[in-house]
């Protein structure tokens, strides 16, 4: 527990200054755009005194340094303001595209994990041998792959030509239609996940071998203990922890590159958001998707922290 507390605590230390540094890179950055925020919600045919009306109200004609201290003011106060002309409350549109980017996200991390055990345990197992090396060559295959080139190709493949996955669409909810569901985001959850697997591979195989080779292994199997029991029981948890903190670093990339995916496959998640935010110097839109997922990822990797110091108490050997 208190392993568990010191390393909460250090996540939570990081997170203010996380949040400052962030947002005052995009604002640095937001400000050099050519883009008139005023030009974009009121349109082309505004005239001058309707634009200068609309900076003066939402204070783009404040110093960069007030606006800043504006948004710190409103991000204590939980609101992180409003964009375009119809004042649109930012975090209505986060609350609304987060779930999709969290499920992208929990999907590709599904793929990633699963194939890697799969991978890595069998390489461990035969290592040396002809399926360690076909698994290392599809390990470095993948870990050569961007995740938005292998879209393309998914795309080119599955619903282009062979036409058995829509690559955009409407995304049904899972409740409703759990077929649809799956089907419009399985090749965005492949494309994420499939470069993660190749990572989480090596770094599996390798734990599992060490293990392998440790003393409790050759004891218990000379005790006659069944070898399938040894490495299930056994050398599997031992060889596990490595890489679950390798994972909560891995989930950061996934959630990352699921900004990129979405818009590929133009889900209407954080990417598209994102995107709109940037194209029409939207400073609070882009500030707040970039703080969500900023902070998204420091929960997630006190959850892996969790897991690493509930994981840690229960090594044993035979």
């Amino acid at each position: 527990m208190s392993a568990l507390l010191r390393l909460t605590g250090r996540r939570l230390l990081q997170l203010p200054v996380m949040i400052l540094g962030i947002s005052l890179l995009v604002f640095v950055v937001m400000s050099f755009s050519r883009i008139d925020p005023a030009i974009n919600a009121l349109g082309e045919g505004a005239s001058v005194e309707a634009r200068e009306a609309f900076r003066a109200a939402n204070g783009l004609d404040d110093p960069l340094l007030l606006r800043y201290w504006n948004f710190l003011v409103g991000l204590v106060q939980l609101d992180l303001g409003t964009f375009s002309a119809r004042q649109t409350p930012v975090v209505d549109e986060v609350a609304r595209a987060f779930p999709i980017t969290l499920q992208l996200t929990f999907l590709g991390l599904i793929i990633a994990v699963v194939g890697a055990l799969v991978l890595g345990i069998l390489a461990a197992l035969y290592r040396d041998r002809w399926p360690d090396k076909a698994i290392r060559i599809i390990s470095v295959g993948s870990l050569a792959t961007p995740s938005f080139w292998l879209a393309v190709l998914l795309i080119q493949a599955f619903t282009l030509g062979l036409g058995l996955l829509p690559a955009s669409g409407p995304l049904p909810a899972f409740s409703e239609d759990p077929g649809a569901y799956l089907a419009r985001m399985a090749l965005p959850a492949f494309a994420l996940g499939v470069p993660v697997v190749g990572q989480l591979t090596r770094v599996i195989r390798t734990a599992v071998v060490e293990e392998l080779d440790k003393d409790y292994v050759r004891t218990a199997l000379g005790a006659g203990i069944p070898r399938s029991v040894v490495v299930g029981r056994n050398v599997l948890r031992n060889a596990l922890i490595t890489p679950i903190t390798v994972l909560g670093l891995r989930v950061g990339y996934l959630m990352g590159g699921a900004v990129v995916i979405e818009i590929i496959f133009a889900l209407p998640g954080m990417g598209t958001l994102i995107l709109n935010g940037v194209t029409n110097n939207e400073p609070n839109l882009v500030q707040g998707v970039t703080l969500t997922v900023a902070m998204a990822f420091v929960v997630i990797n006190i959850v892996v922290d969790l897991l690493y110091v509930l994981v840690n108490p229960r090594i044993r050997t035979v």
